[in-house]
């Protein structure tokens, strides 16, 4: 008798523990959203209590496994977008759907803000007649707000296949904090969230952070000494200066535009990039005027210079002479060190998309 009990017992308790344990496995579904830039449209989900995951992606075309170039060439059909996986027990798609509307212009059918092409258009993906419906629902009761004067262009399309977009795409928000703030707040995207919404709090929406100091903000010293090289350090915090002829852009020809290496600001351009002989990269112009700064100089017993500073960063740059060439007539002199250079190929990519035009004609 006892062993039968005991048998009996052996057999029960797994299957108690496996009942159990699968009644406490929450219920995951899925939402797919595109809304221009796929960094932006992370953040605002990755913030909500019950989303488990954010995947940057593309969907919607007709290729397979397409890369970063391949759907920024528009040629393939497919649109950046966010795979949201959820626990509808702790987040509605209702509430999903809301904050979408709060990230996009709806009204925009070429794309959102400042990235331009087909890959950049609103839509929302469906995943089952529900999140159809409730979807429906959302955009009539927001066409008949009246907050917008112009008609609600965000399709909405069944979920097809969603590919996972390339590894440093995915939490860019994260990985690199600085470039997405410069790029969020010079797409345009949260002065015109700010103009439609307002102060209207009631759904949730990503809200930049304060720009008084143009979304750059300089590191700790201790987490400077990290991030830079030695030389890099010595240039812009103790307003060292380079060998020349012996630093990396002295004789660099590419195209393209040069931010500094400390925060990211845009500074300079190759466009106005000249061969002045002295070994430093020297320019005729900034590139941004508003990112730059000028001081009397005095520490150079045998002449008063002019020292150029970023504003943001306040890094040390290098100096400005007055024997530059016609018509400006003016040698931005800067250390290498205290710069880094972003290839007209990767502006996009790096966050600095609205300097590309620059480059069509060169």
């Amino acid at each position: 008798m006892f062993e039968k009990l005991l048998i009996a017992t052996l057999l029960v308790v797994p299957l108690m523990v496996t009942q159990v344990g699968a009644g406490t496995m929450p219920h995951l579904e899925k939402a797919t959203f595109a809304g221009g830039c796929f960094w932006c449209m992370t953040p605002p989900f990755e913030k909500l209590d019950g989303v488990t995951q954010v995947i940057s992606g593309y969907t919607g075309g007709h290729t397979v496994n397409p890369t970063y170039e391949d759907v920024t060439s528009e040629t393939t059909g497919h649109l950046e977008s966010v795979e949201i996986t959820y626990d509808p027990a702790k987040v509605s798609y209702k509430k999903l759907l809301d904050v979408f509307w709060r990230q996009i212009n709806p009204t925009d059918p070429d794309g959102q803000f400042v990235d331009r092409g087909s890959s950049y258009k609103s839509a929302i993906f469906y995943h089952n007649e529900e999140q159809m419906r409730l979807a429906e629902e959302s955009k009539k009761k927001l066409a008949e707000s009246g907050r917008f004067d112009k008609p609600i262009m965000t399709k909405i399309l069944p979920a097809g296949p969603f590919y996972r977009a390339e590894e440093y795409h995915q939490d860019y928000w994260k990985k690199n904090p600085v470039r997405y703030k410069f790029y969020r707040y010079n797409s345009g995207r949260d002065q015109y969230l700010a103009k439609v919404w307002g102060k209207d709090d009631k759904m949730h929406t990503e809200k930049a952070e304060d720009n008084t100091t143009g979304v750059f903000m300089k590191p700790s010293s201790e987490e400077l000494k990290k991030r830079l090289t030695p030389m890099q350090y010595t240039v812009t915090q103790q307003e060292g200066t380079e060998p020349p002829f012996n630093n990396e852009y002295w004789d660099n020809h590419k195209p393209g535009i040069y931010v500094d290496i400390v925060s990211g600001e845009p500074l300079f351009s190759s466009l106005d990039k000249y061969e002045s002989g002295t070994g430093w990269p020297s320019f005729t112009k900034p590139l941004e005027p508003g990112n730059i700064v000028t001081k009397e100089d005095r520490s150079w017993y045998l002449a008063l210079r002019t020292e150029v500073r970023s504003k943001h960063a306040d890094s040390h740059l290098g100096h400005v002479f007055n024997d530059g060439p016609k018509p400006m007539g003016l040698r931005y002199c800067m250390n290498s060190a205290a710069l880094r250079f972003i290839p007209k190929d990767d502006l996009v990519k790096e966050g600095y998309g609205k300097y590309a035009k620059l480059f069509e004609k060169h």
